[in-house]
């Protein structure tokens, strides 16, 4: 009896052996990778005409584009939304990392199952006597069956749950990559929209010079019928007329491949989309004062980075759980019989219930490799976390000092094209009255035009500069 007792006992003292040790967990105390981030960005101090102080009620919008208060570049972006490929992509990546994580989750629980099962046989016997062989054919025999199956792994040492911990990182990490994916689509349909816009700007310019080449042309042929200027001046208004027009065929060249890449962006068809041509820029918009550590809680890339750390340490865990046993719990109960009419019978049920224990005695160094490979990824997760952190840094560095310098740039530029103005007509006033060369008239053109262009390129660089400054500090980490 006292044997019988300690038999019908050990399951349940199993059991509860493995409920006070499921919460034992193999993997390491995990600790986001530490870097030095400095205590403010190095370009761009506030006052500077980029970074103004940042008000409670002043942040950096989700959609940071609409700052620049252009209703076309704010329908391009919700067309981009719903119709870019690339985000279609990430977000199927997201529902897979997801689904994933489901299974994990389901290794947890109780496995159940159920069968139902009819079988019929005939068994014949052979049996040889006096070298004769006798044949006898048995009668037929049906069995049927109904079972119910449970089983259940006890997770001692925390091997499922370490696989749910990092299939949980891993799906953060995907929805950072969907976050990172749309701020990138983002970030591309506004710099190709302001750089349309730059062209369209650039065509005008062209096309306001072209009619004041055609103008002086005309007088210049003029002056010559009169025999006050040469036939190599009207060659040269000529050759300054054609040589502009080019350069306009060029703008037009531009513009149509940037609407075509647009189009592509927000997910149509180049021949299915236009854009009315409007020649305008935004007006650049100020931005709010960030501080550095703000982009580990904004960027969506570096939580995505900091989450993939997460799920390697995770896997640590995994790796090592696998040195120890893994115990199963199974049970099944039916009822099996000759008769359907009387299958669910007490005579017909059956019932089986223990424990199984199985653990690798041998595998030649295959676990203690699997740890190690771990370990490695998650040296290289971390490594790949920092760079992702100093990258950013770098990117917001950039595009302060290029904001910072264009604006400056910008105004010098202005000048200079106020400049142009003032000597083409000083020299102009000069030609018709007789006292210098239409050579003189040609190089002043030239500079006007040169620093108009340029002046539009600057407007242009600032603008797409601020854009990728709002892009990289309005990053928003999205909860799973």
């Amino acid at each position: 009896m006292p044997w019988t007792f300690a038999m019908t006992r050990f399951p349940l003292s199993l059991a509860l052996l493995a409920a006070l040790l499921a919460g034992c967990s193999t993997a390491p105390p995990y600790e986001r990778p530490a870097i030095d981030l400095p205590a403010a960005f190095k370009e761009g101090v506030p006052g500077s005409g980029v970074w103004h102080i940042a008000q409670p009620q002043d942040p950096v919008p989700d959609d940071w584009w609409t700052l620049l208060g252009d209703d076309t570049l704010n329908a391009l972006q919700a067309q981009a939304a719903t119709g870019n490929q690339n985000v279609a992509l990430a977000l199927g990546r997201l529902r897979a990392a997801r689904a994933a994580l489901g299974s994990s989750q389901a290794g947890l629980l109780p496995s159940v199952g159920a069968s139902a099962s009819a079988n019929r046989a005939r068994n014949g016997s052979t049996t040889t006597a006096s070298g004769t062989t006798v044949i006898t054919t048995g009668r037929l025999t049906t069995t049927d069956a109904l079972s119910l199956n449970a089983s259940w792994e006890l997770d001692l040492w925390g091997r499922l749950a370490g696989a749910v911990d990092a299939a949980s990182a891993s799906a953060l990490a995907s929805a950072g990559d969907l976050a990172a994916m749309r701020l990138s689509v983002q970030a591309s349909v506004n710099q190709t929209y302001l750089a349309l816009r730059a062209a369209e700007a650039q065509g005008a310019v062209l096309a306001e010079t072209l009619a004041a080449y055609a103008r002086m042309g005309e007088l210049t042929r003029n002056r010559y019928r009169a025999g006050v200027a040469s036939a190599a001046d009207v060659a040269q208004a000529e050759a300054q007329l054609k040589s502009t027009q080019a350069q306009q065929m060029e703008a037009e060249i531009t513009r149509a491949q940037l609407e075509h890449a647009l189009a592509v962006l927000v997910g149509q068809a180049p021949a299915q989309f236009s854009l009315p041509s409007t020649a305008r820029l935004p007006e650049v918009p100020p931005v709010p004062a960030q501080l550095p550590s703000r982009l580990l809680e904004r960027r969506p890339d570096i939580a995505a980075a900091e989450r993939r750390v997460a799920a390697a340490n995770a896997q640590i865990g995994v790796a090592r759980a696998a040195f120890f046993p893994a115990l199963t719990l199974s049970a099944s109960t039916g009822y099996r019989g000759a008769a359907l009419s009387d299958l669910v019978a007490a005579p017909n049920l059956f019932w089986a219930l223990g424990p199984a224990l199985a653990a690798s005695v041998f595998d030649g160094g295959l676990r203690a490799a699997g740890v190690e490979s771990a370990r490695a990824t998650l040296d290289q997760t971390a490594a790949t976390y920092r760079q992702t952190v100093l990258t950013a840094l770098q990117e917001v560095e950039d595009s302060l000092v290029v904001a910072t310098v264009l604006e400056r740039e910008q105004q010098t530029q202005a000048e200079a094209v106020a400049a142009a103005q003032r000597a083409l007509e000083v020299v102009t006033n000069q030609y018709r009255a007789g006292t210098v060369a239409y050579l003189n008239v040609l190089t002043a053109q030239t500079t006007v035009l040169s620093a108009r262009r340029s002046l539009i390129d600057v407007r242009s660089r600032r603008l797409v500069a601020v854009g990728t400054l709002l892009k990289n500090i309005a990053g928003r980490w999205p909860a799973l």
